[in-house]
């Protein structure tokens, strides 16, 4: 039988979901402990009784986050799979969704973070390798058979990078012409043609 969370443990949990969410919003530089405590409706004095450092917090929160995100990834590609769309598909067009486009806050965080993760320190530099390698493997999961080792890295990378492309043009018919781009260029490439008549 589980025990209940403590009041601690769900004070925690409630500044890590606050983190997760300011992290995709303004990147690793724009969480302060200070504000996310304040979001989170805590003092400020209140973080370190939950967290040695802010780098501890940066590497729970971006944890979080890509749990999250591959919940409702996850969710999305087995609703897709339940109409008759093959994996692949699901995943392409769940990843590049308008909903995906618009979700920042709470979307894929190596979408969001990726050109930073390099510059943080080793714990999150360590939680960023999991939520590429976790994105990587559902890529890989999803791809047909017999695809060259590697692929799934190219793929991944497209997926990305096409989401990047569009949030930076917006969520406007820009950024929608470029997530329907990216998908249709990649179904092109790795889903089967269905017989004519389906």
């Amino acid at each position: 039988m589980e025990t209940a969370p403590t009041r601690k443990q769900l004070t925690h949990d409630r500044i890590v979901d606050t983190a997760a969410r300011v992290l995709r919003e303004t990147g690793f530089y724009g969480v302060g402990v200070a504000d996310i405590m304040k979001r989170a409706g805590l003092t400020h004095g209140g973080f370190y009784a939950h967290f040695p450092s802010r780098e501890a917090l940066l590497a729970e929160a971006l944890e979080r986050a890509g749990q999250d995100s591959r919940v409702r990834l996850d969710r999305s590609i087995a609703a897709r799979e339940a109409r008759g769309a093959s994996r692949f598909r699901a995943l392409v067009e769940s990843y590049l969704s308008e909903p995906h486009l618009k979700s920042v806050d709470s979307g894929c965080p190596v979408a969001a973070l990726a050109s930073e993760m390099p510059r943080q320190g080793e714990a999150v530099r360590e939680a960023a390798q999991g939520r590429i390698d976790s994105l990587l493997a559902a890529v890989e999961a999803a791809l047909p058979p017999g695809q060259a080792a590697g692929t799934a890295g190219v793929v991944a990378a497209q997926l990305i990078g096409a989401l990047q492309i569009a949030r930076a043009l917006g969520d406007n018919a820009s950024g929608r012409r470029q997530l329907a781009a990216a998908r249709q260029f990649l179904l092109d490439q790795f889903e089967s043609p269905r017989p004519e008549g389906r």
